[in-house]
């Protein structure tokens, strides 16, 4: 399914427009032209079995590096120096302390680093400057810290699935790394993220392939909890929004990212070469490239956008 209601997903440079003046740029420069690709066209960034099947939680850093976990083994981030061509070269950036896997990275303001640690049932900070790593957030009585999403205020918030009885919980993570356990009894939360004015917060949960969406309030607590969308089939895994309020969602087993309105509606489905992403991130320049991290394949893809990522740099 992929259709474009009138009205909707109008971005204020069109891509063949967009492509022709990077062209003409590049070439005024006296430098061949970096193939561009059309928009919603997938092509492969990492290629198969760099990574391991646990591959997660892209993010990409303020000095424009794509960072994913589960870089060649289990426990460990790996950093993906992103070409003119859009393609990337991996490498280890860091290895997790012992006992402690990466699911979701996020970055702050200040250019930390912050990882859920589904094996430790923490939330992990990295300096990039030192790659120092130390517990900021114990979740006690957690299943698994899945994905992150953080707001503009600084606020965490977190999924944590229990995928043995396909149920789920929901955390908040204040910016001194206070914790609260917000709802349990959900179904298995996964994806996770906060609208570009901070006052909605999306949650999905996979098994039964839901999202719903809460109003944040000014101390980032949640309330009126209310069904956005529902799939009929395929899993949901990871979300982030661009910055119109869209909800570009990872959807597991369906070889897709499904493009949500803020009122629920699917814009567009964008075809993947893998079957399993896990999970997307904003990038580029412009915030335009979506990069999906391929579990089926170990590897990561990206495509264009018409419209920059809410938080296309971390």
């Amino acid at each position: 399914m992929s259709f474009r209601p009138a009205g909707c997903f109008v971005s204020c440079r069109p891509a063949a427009l967009a492509t022709a003046v990077l062209v003409a740029a590049s070439a005024c420069a006296g430098t061949p032209p970096a193939p561009i690709p059309a928009a919603f066209t997938a092509w492969d960034v990492v290629g198969d079995g760099r990574f391991t099947s646990g591959i997660e939680g892209p993010a990409v850093g303020p000095d424009g590096a794509l960072y994913a976990v589960n870089f060649e083994r289990e426990g460990t981030i790996g950093r993906v120096e992103i070409g003119p061509d859009g393609r990337g070269t991996p490498a280890l950036f860091v290895e997790l302390p012992a006992g402690s896997t990466g699911n979701g990275i996020r970055f702050d303001d200040h250019g930390f680093m912050f990882v859920a640690d589904y094996a430790g049932h923490h939330l992990l900070r990295v300096d990039p400057a030192t790659r120092d790593v130390i517990p900021f957030a114990a979740m006690p009585g957690a299943h698994q810290p899945n994905d992150l999403a953080r707001a503009p205020n600084g606020i965490f918030y977190a999924s944590d699935p229990d995928w043995s009885t396909d149920s789920g919980q929901l955390w908040r993570v204040m910016p001194d790394g206070s914790e609260q356990l917000l709802e349990s009894g959900m179904g298995t939360t996964n994806g996770i993220e906060v609208s570009p004015d901070g006052r909605r917060l999306y949650v999905n949960e996979s098994v039964q392939r839901r999202v719903w969406v809460y109003d944040i309030d000014t101390n980032g607590d949640v309330g009126n909890k209310r069904e956005l969308v529902r799939f009929d089939d395929h899993g949901l895994d990871g979300m982030r929004c661009d910055v119109d309020g869209n909800l570009y969602i990872a959807r597991y087993g369906a070889g897709v990212v499904a493009i949500v309105s803020p009122s629920g509606e699917v814009l567009h489905e964008v075809a993947l070469k893998g079957e399993k992403p896990t999970n997307v991130a904003f990038g580029g320049e412009d915030g335009r490239t979506v990069f999906v991290t391929l579990q089926d394949r170990g590897a990561i893809e990206a495509f264009r956008a018409e419209i920059p990522g809410r938080e296309a740099g971390g």
